[in-house]
């Protein structure tokens, strides 16, 4: 189909194109069905036999091993980007290059100056570019934020989360791998740092210490944020399943995103009476004990749900078009500065010797 037709074929449509094979590409492409107006065009992975399996799979209209064929497609309006976190420099200025507009999988790039290269290169050429750090554009996400910037807990003095799964060591993992851009802070901790960043801004200071897993790279992480009036605490790690929530303390009450934070469907608020020990919202529900305060119906404490088909994805790209259908070039919510300051948070903290040089597993 010559590109005329292909484009009368599509549409009003809005054309997708993903690269990579993995989980995260797989669920992405699930929740593009979640999505008005957008269809799944074409896919690239590194083989052809991998990319005709994820074309089946996922309902992709072509499929690629060529990346030069796949950008030159004319019915893809935005690429995402979903490969190993050492592919998103070299991807995401290919895709920009090629006048493509980009989401691409968080970490944008294993490095802040890497980061700024793609922010660089995407202003250049005037194209839209955006990490795709999803739990910004999560309905629980947004009313919080909302509800922080109406003022309904105060003045914002301190945040707190943790976001930690236990991984067994597996040094060719895309966890452990050196060569992957594999560690903790970029594939948990970066969470942290830009949710925390999205309420309470840059930091005036950054300070943490690293556990190091065998082979160097972070098994867990401890990032804190300092700020003129408030600091924000943030943890993340491989080594144990953590509470994985995040929470917000202001003057006048509080927020929990309840666990997993980083696809909340729900959140707590807290005033008065709610925030006293043991019903407030540290360290949140643990334990038997922990769950059963945590029902219990307690003066001053309201629990809000915000229920979503699939996995969640399908927020980030609503937003992606209709910022390109605006002709943004950066987004809003998720500006790429804010994807740069996070790994610069993260880089700083990573630069220092660790603390404990192996983890004995």
């Amino acid at each position: 189909m010559d590109e005329l037709g292909e484009k009368e074929a599509k549409g009003g449509a809005f054309g997708w194109g993903i690269i990579g094979s993995g989980e995260i590409a797989r669920r992405f492409a699930g929740d593009l069905a979640l999505v008005p107006d957008a269809v799944l065009v074409a896919n690239h992975s590194r083989t052809m036999a991998i990319a005709e399996s994820f074309r089946e799979a996922c309902g992709s209209r072509r499929a690629y091993s060529d990346l030069d064929s796949f950008m030159a497609d004319p019915s893809i309006d935005a690429v995402y980007i979903a490969t190993p976190n050492s592919l998103h420099l070299a991807q995401a200025l290919k895709s920009v290059r090629s006048g493509k507009a980009i989401l691409t999988e968080k970490p944008l790039a294993p490095s802040h100056t890497e980061a700024s290269v793609i922010q660089r290169e995407a202003t250049r050429v005037n194209v839209f570019a955006m990490e795709a750090l999803w739990t910004r554009f999560l309905p629980a996400v947004i009313a919080a934020k909302a509800k922080v910037d109406a003022g309904e807990i105060g003045t914002i003095r301190k945040i707190t989360a943790e976001l930690a799964y236990k991984h067994e060591y597996e040094p060719e993992s895309r966890f452990f791998s050196r060569l992957l851009g594999g560690g903790a802070s970029l594939d948990l901790g970066v969470y942290c740092v830009s949710l925390a960043m999205h309420f309470l801004g840059q930091p005036q200071k950054v300070s943490g210490l690293w556990h190091a897993a065998p082979n160097g790279v972070d098994m867990r992480s401890e990032i804190t944020l300092h700020y003129d009036e408030a600091e924000a605490h943030l943890s993340c790690g491989f080594d144990v399943d953590g509470t994985n929530h995040f929470v917000i303390e202001g003057t006048k009450g509080a927020i929990r995103l309840n666990a997993p934070f980083l696809k909340a469907q729900r959140l707590t608020i807290y005033h008065g009476f709610a925030l006293t020990p043991p019903f407030g919202p540290l360290p949140g529900p643990t334990g038997f004990i922990g769950k059963l305060l945590d029902r219990l119906p307690v003066p001053g404490r309201q629990v809000e749900e915000y229920l979503f088909e699939g996995s969640g994805l399908q927020f980030e790209a609503m937003a992606v078009m209709e910022a390109i259908r605006k002709g943004d070039t950066t987004s809003a919510i998720m500006p790429m500065s804010d994807s740069i300051n996070a790994l610069r948070a993260i880089n700083m903290v990573l630069s220092q010797p660790a603390t404990q040089r192996v983890i004995k597993l």
